[in-house]
């Protein structure tokens, strides 16, 4: 499960008023709930994009703080996909995960991994 943060100042609340509504827009018909360190989120068993084995999708929140998304998108083996014929697939994959991310977060790819950089660099120990 990777957690992303929200461009200063914005909220997720505000980006995707309608979480629901658009991890369906986006990966397909939501199926139910499952609860991750105390955050109920929401579940797609069967993926409209044929790469996904299973996403599970929705707000991280943290009372003092800004809540953040939180995601786990489960992939079926690329060799799987291609064998079936559904190489195109992979790139509509590709494509989904990265404007649900940058719609939710308001933060492209490059961004989110400088992000994700910096947060390894603070928890580096300091010897």
């Amino acid at each position: 499960m990777k957690e992303y943060k929200m461009r200063r100042g914005e909220h997720l609340d505000d980006r995707m008023p309608d979480l629901k509504g658009s991890i369906e827009e986006y990966f397909g018909e939501v199926t139910g709930t499952e609860e991750w360190q105390g955050h109920e989120l929401y579940v797609v068993e069967d993926p409209d994009n044929p790469v996904f084995d299973r996403i599970v999708a929705g707000a991280a929140e943290y009372g003092g703080k800004k809540d953040k998304l939180a995601v786990h998108f489960e992939e079926r083996p690329a060799e799987d996909v291609i064998a079936e014929g559904n190489a195109d697939a992979a790139a509509d994959a590709v494509d989904a995960k990265n404007e649900f991310l940058l719609e939710a977060t308001g933060r492209d790819a490059k961004s989110r991994r400088d992000s994700l950089k910096r947060e390894v660099e603070d928890d580096a120990p300091d010897y």
